[in-house]
């Protein structure tokens, strides 16, 4: 496949990386369509699993931007002044790039609490035909569950450490107020495109409960997936990544 490492600016003025892939055997303007991947919450572009899901879209035809939020892999800026909001508009730079470049992407997809961000982000990208999200929260508020334990100490001193997948990141008081408020239930209800919902019901992160209140609010069309035996991370099986690529590639052709 063709290959290009971009940058872009992203919410806060920093410089975010990325990665631009198309099959090598034709020019980037004349692939099926564009996809943007945003990743999940502190894990990045490079994670094992989006680079399967992004390789295998490439593939089938597809062009694919992913992209490491501020503050993370190997974008800059200060992670713990990012939230969910920030985040958004790191979707809407990103797409705004693949605009101005390329085209503007056809399909959005988020993993996690990327998926809920790009669910927020597809009403302000009037190109996008469908968005899917793999085993994202329905609102926002459920990613505080992971810190919930020095919540006290956030709102008492406007910030704590707290350890993310194993590794440790500054959580200030201004995220727990953004996360605070969002109305994901009125996005979801009027998002106004085609929605693929990938969640596995042994998810031990975000419970497929999640899942069921998307689909439950979202109009049609809408379809979901079930990921039966994967994890979260779609680590413990190679083949979960690449099986979600494939029936995407398959779904989103009907739109695009």
């Amino acid at each position: 496949m063709a290959k290009e490492k971009v940058k872009f600016t992203g919410a806060l003025g920093d410089n975010l990386s990325a990665r631009l892939n198309w099959p090598d055997d034709v020019e980037p303007d004349d692939v099926r369509a564009w996809v943007l991947f945003a990743h999940g919450f502190t894990i990045g572009k490079d994670f094992k699993p989006v680079r399967t899901i992004a390789n295998t879209l490439v593939d089938a035809g597809f062009g694919v931007l992913r992209f490491d939020f501020t503050g993370l892999g190997e974008s800059r800026g200060n992670f713990s002044d990012t939230n969910f909001s920030s985040n958004v508009k790191d979707i809407l730079a990103a797409a705004a790039y693949l605009r101005h470049h390329q085209k503007a992407p056809a399909i959005l997809i988020g993993h996690s609490f990327g998926g809920t961000a790009a669910l927020m982000a597809t009403k302000n990208i009037p190109e996008c035909k469908t968005v899917a999200t793999i085993g994202s929260p329905c609102d926002t508020k459920h990613i505080v569950c992971q810190f919930a334990d020095r919540i006290e100490e956030i709102e008492r001193e406007g910030e704590a450490e707290v350890l993310l997948a194993g590794r440790p990141f500054v959580i200030k008081e201004q995220f727990l107020q953004d996360v605070a408020n969002q109305d994901m239930e009125a996005v979801i209800a009027n998002l106004g495109r085609a929605l693929m919902i990938f969640h596995s019901p042994q998810d031990k992160i975000v419970s497929i409960k999640n899942a069921g209140h998307i689909f439950t609010r979202a109009k049609h069309p809408k379809s979901f997936v079930s990921l039966d035996k994967a994890d979260h991370l779609l680590l413990n099986n190679p083949l979960d990544a690449s099986y979600v690529a494939r029936v995407l590639s398959a779904w989103a052709r009907r739109y695009i």
